[in-house]
């Protein structure tokens, strides 16, 4: 090899199309076509803003080469090719940083430190493992239950499933995802692109000791205006599958939206529909492990009625003294309209204490429209209070203690 290139690539068979590199790259130096999100060697300045934020670990390939792909190469791949060229791609480079130089590398583990005001996970989280399993090697697994959480004549469909993985090792924490392998290939005959699925159990599993995990699964379809119906690929799927069914797993994944292990930690949820998954997970967990635990949880769940709330049955029999729970509808009859941050500033007396307390902890999960919304009320809180949010958000993201998750 006379000479070698640095290249940063995206595993397109990993990468779920979020647009969250795009979105987050300063210099522009991501794209993306129908097919794949890609970066170009011409602008990439290696800066690792885009290493963190990404939900899967897709971006985190750094590999020397004799020659750049070009943008249309990337475009045109199904996965990461896989003949050796420089030093090659590491593999399963998602967890590892051999292919990177010294200076990569120190970029990348400052990357995953949160400097910057990057997010980066609770001090007291234990330490995740990610992408065990590929979409070339995924975990095999079986449907043990599938059930209908809201009622019957409800406009969601929205379930709970449990797979397990038998003798297969698959650790995971609360917070983490993985994704499901949806079977058959799209009109061009490329394999479907995988989703993920929010984990709804603890990390010892839907019952105690138990090598399974559990997902709460919303059935897509949108009614279009000629009247025809389009059907989620992905969340039908799942949403479809019975008692003993096999079904590819990859993952997990997610390094940053955990809980924290710390029994002092007080735990704000904030979360619509199904972005309720990885509460159930905290609420489990700190039920199991720290049941007298000094900090408490908050959780302030907005849905349209309490038909459309998920887990609505089980939410009644959480004691306060473990859950402080907040279930807020939109559409209840006869009542105005209200949503999660109209009840934020209804507790706003409870919630300005804790924003500056050392031991909380801020998570949002659900549709990203409720963003701006929350956002607005606890920078009314604080400004009730005398208080800066901007300054109070910018503290707890870099102590990683606020976390964000919407789709």
């Amino acid at each position: 090899m006379s000479a070698a290139f640095k290249q940063h690539l995206i595993d397109p068979a990993v990468c779920i199309r979020c647009n969250t590199c795009e979105a987050t790259c300063p210099v522009g130096a991501v794209t993306h076509d129908s097919n794949n999100y890609v970066v170009d060697p011409m602008k990439c300045k290696f800066c690792m803003d885009c290493v963190s934020p990404c939900p899967t670990g897709s971006i985190n390939h750094f590999v020397q080469v004799t020659k750049l792909f070009s943008l249309e190469e990337q475009f045109s791949w199904n996965e990461l090719p896989s003949q050796e060229f420089g030093v090659g791609i590491a593999e399963n480079s998602v967890t590892t940083i051999e292919a990177l130089d010294d200076d990569a590398v120190a970029l990348l583990e400052d990357a995953h430190k949160g400097s910057g005001g990057r997010v980066k996970a609770p001090a007291s989280a234990s330490q995740p493992r990610i992408n065990l399993f590929t979409r070339a090697h995924p975990a095999e697994a079986t449907v043990t239950g599938n059930f209908r959480l809201t009622a019957e004549n409800a406009s969601s469909d929205i379930r709970h499933i449990i797979i397990d993985f038998g003798k297969t090792s698959f650790p995971v924490l609360e917070g983490q995802s993985i994704g499901i392998v949806v079977p058959g290939t799209d009109a061009n005959g490329r394999p479907h692109k995988l989703r993920l699925f929010s984990i709804a159990s603890p990390r010892d599993g839907e019952r105690p000791n138990t090598n399974n995990l559990s997902l709460t699964v919303k059935r897509v379809a949108e009614k279009q205006s000629n009247g025809t119906v389009i059907r989620g690929l992905a969340s039908n799927y799942v949403c479809d599958l019975k008692q003993g069914d096999n079904v590819q797993v990859v993952g997990p994944f997610g390094s940053t939206f955990l809980m924290p292990d710390d029994p002092e930690a007080d735990i704000l949820m904030i979360c619509t529909g199904t972005g309720a998954a990885p509460f159930r997970a905290f609420t489990e967990r700190r039920r199991r492990s720290m049941p007298n635990s000094k900090g408490k949880l908050y959780l302030f769940f907005g849905a349209r009625s309490p038909l459309e709330l998920p887990y609505f049955g089980p939410l009644q029999k959480v004691p306060k003294a473990l859950l402080d729970q907040e279930l807020v509808f939109s559409r209840l009859p006869g009542k105005p309209k209200e949503y999660v941050q109209d009840r934020l500033r209804a507790r706003s007396s409870d919630i300005a204490p804790l924003l500056t307390r050392a031991t909380t902890y801020i998570y949002m999960c659900g549709l990203r429209g409720m963003e701006e919304g929350v956002e607005a009320s606890l920078a009314d809180i604080c400004s009730s209070a005398g208080f800066d949010w901007n300054e109070i958000r910018a503290h707890l993201r870099e102590t990683g203690r606020f976390h964000v998750e919407t789709y």
